[in-house]
């Protein structure tokens, strides 16, 4: 289980202009920007140009934080300094977070969902034999408490940070009264309503860009996975399992409460038969198969 991008998969069917100066409140104020290596962007309806301003200042001095916790970019990252030295003091709470939810989809997932595949994701993209690094590999090499993460191999959280900083982002927004807001951190959460007081629209796209489904979402989040979006090696596509699982689907779109939930989800089940997609659903209240192709 790897993921590197997906923000390919799902586009805001919503306004789109940057709110120029002078604009109305109910015109959404649009930012884009970069985190965890690919674009990001939001629309907030109801704010004068003035708020969006600080708003957009706090957004990113928090994407800046997050980075510094679950970016594999950024070489003084938490993550990145686990898989160097095995293990990290003191954790933040944000990766804790994190883990708490990996290990709960890992055991509803039969395995699946085993963010300690790095080192068999390393080992194809360097060209190396796999057999290398699977005994590097398995859910429990990871060991963690609020005073400290160790881990004898390496752990990605591809699949399921980029949910949790849309989390993070949605907190922060709700902490400053917004109300009706979309956000699209790596996965998409949708508050409230678009300015014309209907649900946000979201469209699902194949990794050739084609849109295959429709959403209107509000206070409520989605994400998208496509094995062969990105491969690794030779044409192997970059979502892996260390239970020996291979991908089944091209896509799966899952809608959740919370964008790190759908995100982990939704990498897992691209590793599961349908029937059994519906079985790990069901351990999680309010969550949703979207698209199944």
């Amino acid at each position: 289980m790897s993921l590197l991008n997906r923000r390919g998969f799902l586009t805001i069917a919503a306004a789109s202009a940057v709110v120029p100066v002078g604009a109305r409140a109910s015109q959404p104020a649009v930012w884009s920007g970069r985190a965890m290596g690919a674009a990001v962007s939001m629309q907030l309806v109801g704010v004068d140009e003035t708020r969006s301003e600080m708003v957009f200042q706090k957004v990113e001095n928090e994407l800046e934080r997050l980075e510094y916790i679950f970016s594999l970019f950024r070489t003084e990252s938490e993550i990145s300094r686990l898989n160097r030295d095995g293990v990290l003091r003191l954790p933040s709470p944000d990766l804790l977070a994190v883990l708490g939810l990996a290990g709960t989809v890992h055991r509803a997932s039969a395995g699946r969902f085993d963010p300690t595949i790095q080192p068999v994701w390393q080992a194809l993209a360097e060209g190396r034999p796999v057999e290398e690094v699977t005994d590097k590999v398995g859910w429990s090499r990871l060991r963690f408490d609020a005073g400290i993460v160790e881990v004898d191999g390496a752990l990605t959280l591809n699949g399921i940070a980029q949910g949790a900083i849309t989390d993070r982002i949605v907190a922060l927004l709700r902490s400053l009264g917004l109300r009706d807001v979309l956000v699209d951190m790596g996965e998409i959460a949708a508050l409230g309503h678009r300015a014309d007081g209907h649900p946000w629209a979201v469209g699902v796209a194949d990794p050739d860009a084609r849109i295959v489904a429709r959403l209107n979402l509000s206070n409520r989040a989605v994400a998208t996975s496509a094995p062969r979006a990105t491969l690794v090696g030779a044409g192997q596509g970059h979502i892996l399992s260390p239970v020996g699982a291979t991908t089944m689907h091209n896509l799966v779109s899952i809608s959740a409460p919370h964008a790190a939930l759908a995100d982990a989800l939704s990498t897992a089940a691209c590793l599961m038969p349908a029937h059994e997609i519906d079985g790990m659903l069901a351990t999680f209240s309010g969550t949703k198969l979207e698209v199944l192709a």
